[in-house]
């Protein structure tokens, strides 16, 4: 099947460190509920390899900082993978990537399902099934021969730029600060290069979960107890180099950091 075959080629592209292209025209998802057809192909395809099995999602461009970095004016959700999940103080090795860069996050974790209802979910709805939050950072691969001019569907098909995260200490969710009002900053190598709010998450950060919840409802699917999300960048991805020192802030969340090795 044709998604099968787009997935086969994201994979292989994705496991060899080589650029995607194009994807030939017969194959190539048309639409966004052709990506997703085609990202859960990849999924499986990359569940045996050093990816690992999913454990979660992340959800991208819900600021508008984002939106506007990548012409895309609505969420897009991808997997996060057991594999590429580190700890705060992780080294990684730019060499494992083909172009590394960072995102500040938000992150949270779901004490229970959530298990699709006749109703959409809303903020309230989805606050209530979140055990705890913290703060991470995102890594993002700039894997494509040139993303600006590589088609919305086909990014999604292949996780959107994910390449896993660093995650903070998690704080229980009844003690955590007002989402909406945290402010986050990217320092690399001791120089801050933007801040935003959690406000700037489609208004608030559980907005973006109960988009995702919602998206994947209406793929036949839901959101797991155990489950981490990143929901969304509240700065503009920035790319690094070896020998890069990354810290992000949250206000109270903590901090994450991140070294970069050849």
């Amino acid at each position: 099947m044709p998604y099968q075959q787009a997935a086969a080629l994201i994979a292989e592209a994705r496991l060899a460190r080589r650029p995607l292209a194009l994807l030939p025209e017969a194959i190539r998802p048309a639409d966004e509920a052709a990506a997703y057809a085609v990202q859960a192909a990849v999924h499986e395809r990359l569940r045996d390899t050093r990816y690992g099995r999913r454990i979660g999602w992340k959800i991208g461009c819900t600021t508008p900082v984002m939106q506007t970095y990548l012409g895309i004016p609505n969420p897009c959700g991808a997997g996060l993978f057991e594999g590429t999940t580190h700890r705060s103080g992780a080294r990684i090795s730019a060499g494992d990537f083909c172009h590394v860069g960072i995102e500040c996050e938000i992150a949270v974790r779901l004490g229970r399902d959530l298990a699709p209802g006749p109703a959409p979910f809303r903020v309230e709805d989805v606050a209530g099934a979140v055990d705890s939050v913290m703060a991470a950072i995102e890594l993002v691969d700039d894997r494509y021969a040139d993303w600006r001019k590589t088609d919305t569907p086909t990014l999604i098909a292949d996780d959107f730029f994910a390449a896993g995260s660093v995650l903070g200490r998690p704080i229980p969710f009844a003690g955590a600060p007002d989402l909406a009002e945290v402010a986050g900053v990217t320092r690399i190598n001791g120089e801050e290069v933007g801040r935003g709010r959690g406000a700037d998450v489609l208004g608030h950060p559980l907005a973006a979960l109960a988009w995702l919840a919602n998206s994947l409802a209406a793929r036949g699917t839901m959101l797991r107890a155990g489950e981490i999300v990143l929901t969304g960048s509240l700065v503009e991805t920035r790319w690094l180099n070896a020998g890069d020192w990354v810290e992000i802030e949250i206000s109270g969340l903590g901090g994450v950091t991140l070294a970069v090795s050849e």
